[in-house]
């Protein structure tokens, strides 16, 4: 989240400083060139052109910008982000440094005027700031001065930013929002980005069904994974003792809490190999779950995202705990079950008991997962969901 109070304040105030004199002001680690970061250029001769902006979440801005070139004719995209301080390193077309982002008054105009007179379409993802003025314009007026130059906007929802804790507490009984400091901070950003879609009034897309419970009105717009980067692993569950890997993102939104010492305690049983991995580069993932038979996802929000499409393109045999309406989206959209174990936090360990006591029958299942990722999560069916937006045929 971008800083409050003074902080915020303080950048207010910087803003209005020449960039020459911030440039020699500013402590090294947040001094900048804002020359240095290209302004946004989608080929010319494209009659559709896309801008993806600003977040990047998980990597999804630049596959989504990928999977609308490769699927749809006439279409270039080009996918931004500030930069992020994860360091996850995922792909981006244009990263811009945080100090710029909000900083640079030189870039932020450059920014703006490439996106209003290059871009036929914007794709604003999270309800976030594309121009990087943050804290002295709304990002209503943003959008307002994109239609105002002929661009059409939509919104997209990661997660969070829309997601009611509230809402989600009531409805799942592992939420991980009923005790979770941030849980305020989140209401409040999710009640403003839905005051937002409702006065811009644009189309919205969401990156995961479950979403669709606090934005029925949005289209799903499948998350993208590169299928034949994350294919190749050995046929799971045929060694005696199988892996199984937990890879959280975030631990209190994961249920890592909840899992692990179920889990453990069937590695202390000599039943399973049981590997926590948290931090690594998005580079290493890949060989991390080629190395593991069971990947186990999440067992809080009652949804799926990229790292369960990753391990199911991987081959690997994916657990988690999935909403009976998010597989039913599933299903209704594309005709086909989702290929993940249900279990719940409280069921986790007999659930691994009875994918390693029936390894045939859940080979089948890795094996349907792989599929599934191929045929919905490979960017084909995330440019159809986009294809109406953009005004393109399919």
């Amino acid at each position: 989240m971008l800083p409050s109070g003074l902080q915020a304040l303080g950048i207010r105030t910087l803003r209005h400083v020449p960039d020459r004199l911030l440039s020699i002001g500013l402590p090294s680690r947040l001094r900048f060139d804002p020359w240095s970061v290209p302004t946004p250029e989608p080929r010319a001769d494209a009659p559709v052109r896309v801008f993806v902006g600003p977040v990047n979440f998980a990597g999804q801005g630049w596959q989504w910008a990928r999977a609308l070139e490769r699927n749809l004719p006439g279409v270039s995209a080009v996918s931004m982000a500030y930069s992020a301080t994860s360091g996850y390193g995922f792909p981006i077309d244009i990263e811009v440094p945080a100090s710029v982002y909000l900083l640079s008054g030189s870039w932020q105009r450059r920014h703006r005027t490439a996106v209003r007179s290059r871009f036929t379409h914007v794709i604003l993802e999270a309800g976030r700031h594309l121009f990087g003025r943050a804290y002295d314009e709304r990002v209503l007026d943003e959008i307002r001065d994109l239609q105002a130059a002929g661009v059409r906007v939509a919104m997209l929802t990661h997660g969070s930013d829309m997601r009611s804790p509230a809402r989600h507490v009531a409805a799942h009984p592992d939420s991980p929002y009923g005790e979770w400091s941030l849980s305020p901070v989140l209401e409040a950003e999710a009640a403003r980005n839905r005051a937002l879609l409702d006065e811009a009034g644009v189309p919205i897309f969401a990156s995961t069904p479950g979403m669709l419970a606090d934005v029925p009105e949005a289209v799903w717009l499948p998350v993208v994974v590169d299928v034949e980067r994350w294919a190749g692993g050995p046929t799971p569950l045929e060694r005696a003792r199988p892996v199984v890997v937990h890879l959280p993102s975030k631990a209190v939104v994961k249920g890592s809490d909840l899992i692990e010492p179920k889990v453990r305690r069937l590695h202390e049983d000599g039943l399973i190999e049981y590997r926590r991995v948290e931090g690594v580069p998005s580079a290493e993932v890949p060989g991390i779950f080629r190395e593991a038979d069971i990947v186990l996802d999440q067992f809080r929000l009652g949804d799926y995202g990229v790292a369960a499409c990753e391990a199911m393109a991987s081959g690997r045999i994916v657990v988690g705990n999935v909403d009976a309406s998010v597989r039913e989206a599933v299903r209704t959209t594309y005709g086909r079950d989702l290929p993940i174990v249900e279990s719940s936090a409280s069921e986790v360990a007999g659930v691994i008991r009875a994918i390693v006591a029936d390894p045939a029958r859940f080979r089948g299942v890795a094996s349907d997962g792989a599929a599934f990722a191929r045929e919905v999560h490979d960017g084909r069916a995330s440019a159809r969901a986009a294809a109406s937006f953009l005004g393109v045929d399919a």
